[in-house]
């Protein structure tokens, strides 16, 4: 069969400009910022004027571990906008801003596929419109600022030792994970031992996509910790006066970017924390103005709902307030053969009892969101080699489970073929059956938070961490950080630490490695087993494709 790529259909898109998709949510034209014809960025003056509007439902796109055979969880979020669009919802998508580090190694773009797509689809993957530039010019700006404090005099006592503010890039880098700066004598400064984070990773980057405006983004700036004096006591960024210089960089990053799906529908593509080593949301900013110009917004949270949906819940909707009426769980009958234990070239071939024996990941996955009070149905994204005895193996593991799954085929078919999900989620959303509540309440220790999310959500038997570890975070408990949240930084693979263990395992360990601060966003990141903060390219990147043609188009994007 002939299939057309994400690209080609991406190009035969029929646009409408801009203005006409705002108006499609009633933003007046002078409210929107426009970025060339096909996106706009929404004032922060628009966004103010919404505030005694009620707030619309909110539908969260979750999924199962991914696999090499893929999921399509951004596919199914637009997808599924596009569907409750078609049986008459009002409904407005909020997905993340792409990476460049991914898109050059090995993910491809993310802005779903097939004929559920957001675009401009080369812009939205490339540098959009600056967001994470502005993010990476914030952050390393306070970099600058701290190395500089200490070479004229450090009049803050900083102890160069203890500065844990590192450096970011957009960039998969491994070579830049450990670094020593400042070499080369007197003029550049006191050599000490840093490294780089992939922007996504950034402190900054959670900042912006938990404020919820210009005047709690430059508070939660200044409550960075970059490290500590000789005498133990916390720097903050306000310390060495970068907060405000940081703000004037994301004062525009700050506002929403709207952009359109195929069927011409509103997109909101904001902010874009990575989910397995940050907590994988767009911006609050974002979902909380969608939720007031819209009946339905549909969302999605990074990887599996081990990680993404956990950090949704204990994370996003904690600090926002948010309250999700129902989710969506993604999964393939492909990722179920995997789970169960087929090689990637054998994908093709039926095999129900593969499919049946990698169910229980998907299981898993159906209780855990149960478990924070959210109604949950299964979208099982459709490929062309899935057998009818495959579809229905799934649907009726997923029934023993309490839940319903339903086959989608909006990849080929766009909203006509998502149409039965759409009307689902309805009926869950309009029953009123959620009964949302976070995972662990506030006041627990930060240790055993990080142990109830590992035996409730990873099903491990314990938590190892050394005693530095365990004293670290309770003298964070005693410096007032306690009620944070805990993001977890772990392989996005497996409900375990170790990348290779598939399907539902029981009986392991969760090995935490390092803990750090981040004040300014709320929570403390914790990082386990071998999980990297700064990515590196695969042995074959993306980039060797990625060119422009003879037409000057892109190339290899996808």
């Amino acid at each position: 069969m002939g299939f057309k790529t994400d690209i080609e259909i991406a190009r035969e898109a029929k646009k409408k400009p801009i203005m006409e998709i705002g108006a499609k949510l009633a933003i007046p034209a002078e409210h929107l910022l426009p970025y060339g014809h096909d996106k706009a960025k929404v004032s922060q003056e628009f966004i103010r004027s919404l505030e005694g509007r009620q707030d619309g439902k909110l539908i969260l796109v979750t999924a199962i571990n991914p696999t090499p055979a893929g999921e399509g969880k951004t596919t199914t979020t637009v997808g599924l906008g596009d569907g409750l669009n078609r049986i008459g919802k009002k409904a407005v998508i909020c997905i993340r801003e792409a990476s460049l580090g991914p898109n050059f190694g090995m993910k491809g773009g993310a802005a779903g596929g097939g004929y559920a797509q957001v675009v401009p689809m080369e812009e939205m993957n490339l540098h959009f419109t600056g967001d994470f530039h502005a993010i990476t010019s914030a952050h390393n700006l306070l970099s600058a600022m701290i190395d500089n404090h200490i070479y004229w005099g450090n009049e803050l006592d900083i102890d160069e030792r203890r500065v844990s503010w590192r450096r970011v890039m957009d960039m998969n880098d491994r070579a830049l994970r450990d670094i020593v700066v400042s070499l080369g004598g007197v003029a550049n400064g006191f050599p000490r031992q840093t490294g780089f984070d992939i922007t996504v990773a950034s402190e900054v980057m959670a900042i912006l996509c938990l404020s919820k405006d210009l005047e709690d983004l430059q508070k939660r700036l200044g409550d960075i910790v970059i490290g500590y004096t000789r005498a133990k006591k916390p720097v903050y960024a306000r310390d060495v006066k970068a907060d405000g210089a940081m703000t004037v960089l994301l004062k525009d990053a700050m506002q929403p970017n709207l952009v359109q799906t195929l069927e011409n529908n509103p997109a909101f593509v904001h902010g874009g924390p990575f989910a397995n080593i940050a907590h994988g949301c767009n911006s609050v900013i974002a979902t909380k103005t969608a939720l007031k110009l819209g009946e339905y917004v549909v969302t999605e949270a990074g990887f599996g709902a081990d990680l993404g949906a956990e950090k949704f819940f204990d994370i996003k909707c904690r600090k926002a307030g948010l309250k999700p009426s129902a989710a969506v769980i993604v999964a393939t009958v492909r990722a179920m053969k995997m789970n169960g234990g087929v090689a990637k070239a054998d994908l093709g071939a039926e095999n129900v009892d593969a499919v049946r024996k990698g169910c229980p990941n998907l299981g898993r996955h159906i209780a855990n969101v149960k478990s924070f009070g959210v109604p949950v149905v299964v979208a099982i994204n459709h490929f062309y080699s899935d057998t009818d005895a495959e579809v229905e193996a799934v649907k009726a593991y997923v029934a023993e489970q309490g839940a319903e799954a339903i086959l989608c085929k909006h990849w080929a078919n766009g909203s006509a073929g998502i149409e039965d999900l759409a009307k689902k989620v309805v009926s869950l959303a309009e029953s009123g059956s959620a009964n949302f509540a976070p995972l662990y309440p506030d006041e627990m220790s930060l240790f055993q938070k990080i142990e109830t999310v590992a035996k409730r959500i990873y099903h491990a038997d314990e938590v190892l961490a050394d005693k530095s570890i365990r004293d670290q975070l309770k003298a964070w408990e005693e410096a007032g950080y306690g009620h944070f949240p805990v993001c977890m930084a772990k392989t996005q693979y497996s409900f375990t630490t170790d990348p290779n263990r598939r399907g539902a395992p029981t009986g392991h360990s969760v090995p935490v490695r390092e803990v750090r601060l981040s004040a300014g966003a709320g929570f403390i990141v914790v990082i386990c087993g071998e999980i990297m903060t700064m990515p590196g390219l695969p042995k074959v990147p993306s980039a060797e494709v990625i060119r422009l043609n003879a037409e000057g188009n892109v190339e290899g994007l996808f």
